[in-house]
């Protein structure tokens, strides 16, 4: 069941205050504490049940899930889930990852129709078969075969039908002409627990006015997420397009890995994209990070980048500005 959008923005919102209300100053990095950072505001939701997931004795992986399910079943800021923005052809299609440090084991979905929560299917991907991504509706066949909840998809085939008899009456140009343009957010949730090991996810039903079967980087690994149990994790929010064609989140890591910070990795990725980008740093990309210590970074292109962060103490929001130019 799709809980109505007025109700879940008015019940974000009261969470979202009580979270602020009571968060202190940034938590200093312990190498003894877990950490968990998120994008934008609503990731303090995600943030927040992640930390209560390991304070419970959970694992990285399973604060990851947990955390992207309750941003999932709030369809927050009408981005991720079933209450997301919808493709051009005026229902969901949703994409999602996730990835474990140990073992560098990994699940993802994409272009999934009906499914509750795809970051729990990419979950089944990765431990219950031997692969690595499924789409379509190969994915929602599997997802539902293993006990994740989905909503009924009859009323799509005549959705589907209407898209293209109009876009077959306009000559094919509502095909061509429709693109990402209403909005492109994502919760990306990265977890470190306090034994070290590190996990990820990401979740999103993409950007609006998508064409049907459009997947961005979101549900691809070192694209919209990447996580390297010796170094630390990466993702990425934004336009998917200007993401997966760098392998944004992978080079991230690998700057730390050279020694960077993730605040650096992070900053440091954005220029390099700027530099051959035509559209320098007019990209619509936002990145965060969380390395092996427990240190974390966050950036974005072009616009105020607000970020969750968590520790053993409450969920915090912060913001970072645009990068500097160079």
């Amino acid at each position: 069941m799709v809980i109505p959008r007025r109700c879940r923005v008015a019940s974000l919102t009261v969470v979202l205050t009580s979270l602020l209300a009571c968060a202190g100053p940034a938590p200093v990095p312990d190498a003894a504490q877990p950490v968990a950072i998120a994008t934008w505001p609503f990731g303090a939701l995600a943030t927040e049940r992640a930390r209560e997931v390991l304070a419970g004795g959970g694992s990285a992986l399973d604060a990851v899930e947990q955390g992207i399910r309750v941003v999932e079943a709030a369809s927050s800021d009408g981005s991720v889930g079933l209450g997301g923005r919808p493709n051009a052809a005026g229902y969901p299609q949703l994409d999602a990852c996730i990835m474990d440090g140990p073992g560098h084991r990994a699940g993802s979905v994409a272009g999934v129709e009906g499914i509750v929560h795809p970051i729990s299917a990419a979950r089944r991907v990765m431990e219950d078969s031997k692969h690595v991504m499924l789409v379509g509706e190969g994915a929602r066949w599997f997802a539902i075969e293993r006990g994740v909840e989905s909503v009924t998809i009859d009323d799509l085939a005549a959705k589907k039908r209407a898209w293209v008899e109009g876009a077959a009456a306009r000559g094919g140009r509502a095909i061509h002409d429709a693109f990402p343009g209403d909005g492109h957010d994502t919760i990306a949730l990265l977890v470190r627990h306090a034994d070290g090991t590190l996990a990820g996810g990401c979740s999103t039903s993409g950007a609006g006015n998508k064409l049907p079967g459009r997947v961005g980087d979101s549900p691809i690994l070192g694209s919209g997420l990447y996580v390297d149990d010796e170094v630390g994790a990466a993702g990425a929010t934004g336009l998917g397009e200007n993401v997966m064609r760098w392998c944004a989140s992978f080079l991230i890591v690998e700057l730390m890995r050279s020694g960077m910070h993730p605040q650096a990795a992070c900053e440091e990725v954005l220029h390099r994209i700027a530099r051959a980008d035509p559209r320098g740093y007019q990209l619509d990309v936002c990145f965060i990070a969380l390395d092996k210590q427990g240190r974390t970074g966050a950036a974005a292109s072009n616009q105020g980048f607000p970020y969750a962060v968590a520790s053993r103490r409450p969920s915090e929001v912060l913001t970072v500005p645009p990068i500097t130019r160079r």
